[in-house]
């Protein structure tokens, strides 16, 4: 932790997977704006190291971790502190998410249930805590990542699209149901590719083949910015982030056995290199011990 500041002024942001990828670099962002932070993840080395940088450009930073987010009391807890340190919270941006790559059958349940748990029951969990304590102040900005695969099925990634599917509903539930709150707002904010360690780290069952950044991908700063920029507006609102989006939804919807004829052959062309790789769960059940980018 570090001593807090007396700039009360400054927003209060908690942010959720922030120890690598857009949750990091939206934490450089805000840190940039002096805001004070609230850090969760997994990873506590990583988010330490995080939490060092927002306070060298000046942010004040409260890391809570291990954090889990599809635990609902972990996220209780997280809350609360933020409160106790820094007596509310204004923005929270739930970044964190996981995911494995395989045909659906050879994917085993205990690993896409968990990928389920952390990305939807997760983000639920930091939706619900932030809406009633911003409920309650009559004010605050809660964002939910979700995916150009929340509106665009793909194959190799069921528990994923599945995932990324319900969030688009549940970002539209909950923005129908504070829309009669002037000062509460929920944004939905749907990356195409990213270029993260979720690739690297994700979990593999697809034989003798091995995840990569696809080269559609952004960079994690575009998606932070965009994340930056939905918590300063004064309606909720839900954004698609990427060149490849629009194209690819527009096929989707427009030429669906096109689409579905395609996507195949083209995820395993850019997604995957030819490397062979054993059967592995990757980071869906424990962060990698080492990774801090």
């Amino acid at each position: 932790m570090t001593d807090i500041d007396s700039r009360n002024d400054a927003r209060v942001v908690a942010i959720t997977g922030a120890s690598s990828g857009i949750g990091r670099e939206t934490a450089l962002r805000y840190s940039a704006r002096r805001a004070r932070l609230v850090l969760a993840a997994r990873s506590e080395g990583a988010l330490r190291d995080v939490a060092d940088e927002c306070r060298a450009a000046g942010a004040d930073a409260v890391v809570v971790a291990p954090t889990d987010i599809s635990d609902a009391a972990q996220v209780r807890d997280m809350f609360d502190l933020a409160i106790e340190m820094f007596g509310h919270v204004d923005v929270a941006a739930q970044c964190a998410a996981i995911t494995a790559f395989g045909r659906f059958e050879d994917v085993p349940p205990e690993v896409f249930d968990a990928i389920i748990a952390t990305n939807l029951l997760g983000a639920a969990n930091v939706a619900r805590t932030a809406l009633q304590h911003f409920q309650e102040r009559g004010a605050g900005q809660l964002v939910l990542v979700g995916s150009l695969l929340g509106v665009t099925a793909v194959p190799y990634q069921s528990a994923y699209v599945a995932s990324k599917f319900a969030i688009c509903g549940l970002v539209r539930a909950l923005r129908q149901e504070n829309r009669h709150l002037p000062g509460v707002r929920v944004h939905g904010i749907y990356p195409g590719p990213v270029d993260t360690p979720v690739y690297a780290s994700a979990g593999n069952y697809l034989d003798q083949q091995t995840p990569r950044v696809p080269p559609t991908s952004e960079s994690p700063g575009a998606i932070a910015a965009a994340i930056v920029r939905a918590a300063e507006k004064t309606r909720s609102t839900e954004r698609q982030v990427g060149w490849v989006n629009l194209p690819a939804i527009a096929t989707y919807r427009l030429v669906p056995a096109v689409f579905d004829a395609v996507i195949g052959p083209l995820i395993r062309r850019v997604m995957f290199t030819s490397e062979s790789s054993a059967d592995s769960a990757g980071n869906v059940f424990e962060p990698p011990a080492a990774r801090r980018v």
